[in-house]
């Protein structure tokens, strides 16, 4: 034979090899769809392949839906596959909707699934809620701390009865801040009432008036009740700031009669020194008193006489001031 024939006849049997073997590779997929309903061209199986995208994922979630009674295209299975979502998780979902009674189009599913909730998880809290502590075990306190307006603390506990709701899962908030809006309103409850007693004797108002001021609002989920699992007597905080206080305030006297102590020493120290100052000035004073007497005996304007009455004056004022224990000091002041 001619050799270019042998040629074109051995790449004809290569290709019809590839093609036995691909066709092969999905005619049980192709034909598992055909026996489930579902049907799936082997064309369109292998454009799947050329796309990227898993042919038994698309495959198997389709017969999945078609069986529960979902019409779910091969297109909106890829597209969704293609954005990066989770098609099993969505087709479950769907189907647990579906079952329960729930309204959950294929649009709002998948746009649960690309922002990152997982829907199959939303929908069974929705059919089955789910209990929350509050607050949760992860957190750094184990109780909730309130304290009531007689100064004593209470250490609660709650669980809080949730639902998801579908239609607010896309942009509402998730279960931390249900928690901490479920945390605000037991401290606003204990806060609010008289005594920490009429708390521990009925736990439920707590309940009652948290549940009264909406937390869900906003949130993915649908709060159903608020039980209050434990509450225990903690410190007595009123007390204790007020022990604190006492404190606060004997330091500020204390430190305020040592400020007027310190004043007072300083002015007694003033006091003396203008003390020594007049009696320098006396003493200066008095040292004038003989110039001056001098100045009198050459003037003439002082006698013999009238300086020996002084002398008797001055000598007898001494005896006197000896009689009495007057000091020098006390005379000179």
């Amino acid at each position: 034979m001619n050799p270019i024939i042998i040629g074109l006849l051995a790449v004809l049997g290569i290709a019809l090899l590839i093609g036995l073997f691909m066709i092969g590779q999905f005619f049980s997929l192709w034909l598992q769809a055909l026996l489930s309903g579902a049907r799936v061209s082997l064309i369109g199986l292998i454009m799947m392949r050329l796309r990227k995208v898993d042919p038994k994922t698309i495959v198997f979630n389709r017969i999945r839906a078609k069986k529960a009674g979902l019409n779910l295209t091969t297109d909106w299975l890829e597209a969704h596959y293609l954005a990066g979502g989770r098609v099993t998780n969505v087709v479950l979902a769907m189907i647990a909707a579906d079952k329960a009674n729930i309204d959950l189009p294929w649009d709002r599913a998948t746009a649960i699934d690309l922002a990152g909730r997982d829907i199959l998880d939303a929908v069974k809290t929705s059919v089955d809620p789910k209990v929350i502590d509050c607050p949760t075990a992860t957190s750094a306190k184990s109780t909730i701390d309130a304290v009531a307006k007689d100064g004593i603390q209470l250490k609660a506990k709650a669980r809080v009865t949730v639902r998801t709701n579908i239609a607010r899962l896309v942009g509402g908030a998730t279960e931390e801040t249900v928690i901490a809006r479920v945390g605000e309103g037991i401290v606003s409850a204990i806060g609010s009432a008289d005594s920490h007693k009429k708390v521990l004797e009925n736990p439920d108002n707590i309940s009652k008036a948290v549940l009264a001021k909406g937390l869900d609002s906003g949130t993915a989920y649908e709060i159903l009740s608020i039980d209050i699992a434990d509450v225990d007597v903690g410190e007595n905080i009123g007390a204790k700031l007020q022990a604190d206080q006492a404190e606060a305030d004997t330091k500020r006297f204390q430190a305020q009669a040592e400020q007027r102590r310190a004043m007072a020493v300083a002015q007694e120290a003033e006091f003396q020194a203008e003390a020594q100052k007049n009696r320098a000035l006396v003493i200066l004073a008095e040292a004038e008193v003989p110039k001056a007497m001098a100045d009198a005996f050459r003037n003439g304007n002082l006698g013999i006489m009238d300086y020996y009455r002084m002398k008797n004056i001055v000598a007898d004022t001494s005896m006197r001031s000896s009689i009495a224990g007057i000091t020098d000091a006390e005379k000179t002041s």
